[in-house]
């Protein structure tokens, strides 16, 4: 197939995933980008650049237009972009306006040219598995989104957090912009994609910040067929959740997340694919596949965006009520109420907002584990992951049992570290670790080869969970499959007070009808960096790091000692590592950063012609442990004397 070209409009903020999306599929031999349009055209890329964008169309020769800019330029240039030419992928929200919906839609009749709308979540398989799962009609749906932003947030562009700019509509809210794909998805599985499916909206619009613009809001859309979706969202959580649909159905219920193409339903979790939806267009394009989400499948949303367009501006909400943090404002609370509206369908002044802050006891939906009757960890899949982080499930934050965090999550210096899990950084060229790929001769270098691992399912298991996942290449190829468990129990005896330990065991099978090859970038030529395997990344800041085994102490010493245990220290926590299956070489680093893993290549590749296991126990503890007590728990750990309770 003759790739696609394809130019990309707006190519600051979100719009570098798009580039970074054409350059994957120009890997495969799908597209080709072919120019960029933006105000500010970056340099380096290769490409004819303007600000004209049909210009730039007509010049190029260009079949498809990615559209990343302002809201309020989505109708002009979706218009201008179709009469030019070229198919339309439009970013999310199509339009801020019924009128400027209908500019678009009229230019795509007049043209016979596609436009997709950006609702990469409509992509999804498991919004259909979500509907199969409630095995009848849909009662009513709950959405349920908090999340945190700073200040820079309303600051990053001028449009950011209005509701007009200079004279023209914008709606930058909670509701339209960041969880519209969460709107989106309710109504997808609704089945009430047009605007005449919408028989009626109530709106309830807040501020914290100081914004034109809603930070906290709820919506109850009343379907033409009685259906009600309940969506209750805020852009000021104390901290980042997974925002979920609540599917009450007549039977049964379950929940969507759609964030992660995920469905959980009596306690099991099962993963869905999803396409692309610039693939999909190409595809389109190419050889006449349908549209997944055409403009005409966008009405119902556009719907409860006039509603917010011509809405009174949002509430502010009392100070008393509000949190002032040095980076952002906090309602203490809100995650809560967004959980029980989700449930009861209702809206927040139904359940006394703002007053009802921190009264109102609802668990936000997680996967946890528990040693001695206390939460420990959170097993989480993050829906806001890049390509280049190769978005995987971890354990974060790990906490001791005193309540201290001995994880860390996207930091500065590594932000595809992601607290402890299983990664590596080349499986059959693929890279599983994220961040730049170690190139022999050249050093590391950004390469549109990442991986990720996508859940198949997730079930309980006595004291934790089976995780069954598929490791894919960037092109969709199950190049290896994984079964993971991970449990969390106490320990005793009583000379380590306050300390439990994680289990966590994995298999690795090649999927590709030959061996698997892993590789370090120490394979590769960088000296010392044999990562690859299970990981754990420890606070960096952390007082009085310090790293030993049963035989040598500090990072020099013990980095690439292949002996049973190793104890990472800190004035705080300590962290006792016990290889348990395979003995590998330890991969240590405590002065650029406090990291631990057992290395499955070192400096020379790994064949693995059938399947991989491995097993590893961590015991965590509050306070630094002297070596003999770290020495006398990693040998318990590894003839099991430790009794379990």
């Amino acid at each position: 197939m003759k790739p696609v070209r394809v130019v990309v409009a707006g190519v600051h903020g979100y719009g570098r995933h798009h580039l970074d999306n054409v350059g994957r599929l120009a890997a495969v031999g799908r597209a080709e980008l072919a120019g960029v349009c933006d105000l500010r055209p970056p340099s380096g890329l290769g490409v004819p650049v303007s600000a004209d964008l049909p210009a730039l169309i007509r010049a190029t020769g260009a079949e498809i237009a990615v559209i990343a800019t302002p809201i309020h330029t989505h109708a002009p240039l979706a218009v201008a972009a179709l009469e030019a030419g070229a198919h339309v992928l439009l970013e999310k929200p199509p339009a801020p306006s019924v009128e400027e919906f209908a500019r678009i839609s009229e230019a795509v009749a007049r043209t016979g040219l596609a436009c997709q709308v950006g609702f990469q979540s409509l992509g999804s398989e498991a919004i259909a598995a979500a509907r199969a799962l409630l095995g009848g009609p849909v009662r009513g749906i709950g959405v349920a989104g908090a999340w945190s932003r700073p200040f820079g947030y309303y600051t990053r562009s001028a449009w950011a957090g209005r509701r007009r700019l200079d004279g023209a509509d914008v709606m930058d809210g909670a509701l339209t912009n960041p969880f519209a794909h969460a709107v989106a998805a309710a109504l997808a599985v609704a089945g009430a994609d047009t605007a005449e499916s919408v028989a009626g909206v109530e709106l309830e619009l807040y501020r914290a910040n100081a914004i034109e613009s809603d930070d906290t809001s709820s919506a109850r859309l009343r379907l033409a067929d009685g259906t009600v979706i309940a969506i209750t969202v805020s852009l000021c959580s104390g901290g980042r959740t997974e925002p979920y649909l609540h599917l009450h159905g007549r039977d049964r219920s379950a929940r969507l997340f759609y964030t992660v193409d995920e469905v959980e339903a009596g306690g099991v979790i099962t993963g869905h694919g999803r396409t692309d939806l610039l693939d999909n267009l190409v595809a389109h394009v190419r050889e006449g596949a349908d549209l997944l989400v055409p403009l005409a499948r966008t009405g119902g949303f556009t719907r409860l965006l006039d509603a917010v367009r011509l809405a009174p501006d949002p509430r502010p909400v009392e100070g008393r009520f509000v949190r002032a943090e040095p980076s952002r404002l906090v309602l203490p609370g809100i995650e809560d109420l967004a959980v029980r509206a989700a449930e009861s369908l209702k809206t927040l002044s139904e359940l006394g907002f703002p007053g009802s802050l921190g009264s109102v006891r609802a668990r936000w939906p997680r996967t946890a584990l528990r040693a001695d009757g206390r939460e420990v960890a959170a097993y989480v899949q993050r829906g806001d992951l890049q390509a280049a982080d190769a978005p995987r499930p971890h354990l974060h934050p790990v906490r001791t049992l005193g309540g201290t965090v001995v994880t860390e999550s996207r930091p500065d210096d590594h932000v595809h570290h992601l607290g402890a899990g299983v990664a590596i950084s080349d499986v059959d060229g693929v890279n599983f670790w994220g961040g730049s790929t170690y190139v022999r001769g050249e050093g590391p270098r950004m390469l549109a080869d990442h991986g990720r691992q996508r859940r198949r399912s997730l079930r309980p298991v006595d004291g934790g969970y089976a995780d069954d996942l598929d490791w894919t290449g960037p092109d969709g190829t199950v190049v290896a499959t994984e079964e993971r468990t991970l449990t969390a129990r106490s320990l005793t005896p009583r000379s380590a007070p306050g300390a439990w330990a994680l289990d966590f065991a994995f298999t690795l099978t090649g999927r590709t009808g030959r061996p698997l090859v892993l590789r370090s970038s120490a394979c590769k030529g960088r000296a010392g960096a044999g990562y690859g395997g299970f990981f754990w990344r420890a606070p960096k800041a952390s007082p009085g790091l310090d790293v030993f085994t049963g035989e040598a102490s500090g990072e020099e010493a013990v980095h690439g000692s292949v002996t049973p245990w190793l104890a990472l220290t800190s004035d705080a926590w300590s962290l006792v590592f016990v290889q348990t299956t395979g003995l590998d070489p330890w991969f240590v680093r405590v002065a650029e950063y406090p990291g631990v893993g057992p290395a499955l290549a070192w400096d020379e590749p790994r064949t693995v012609p059938r399947r991989l296991e491995r097993a590893i126990t961590v015991v965590v503890a509050d306070g630094r442990l002297t070596p003999d007590l770290a020495r006398t728990l990693a040998a318990a750990q590894a003839t099991g004397q430790v009794s379990r309770r």
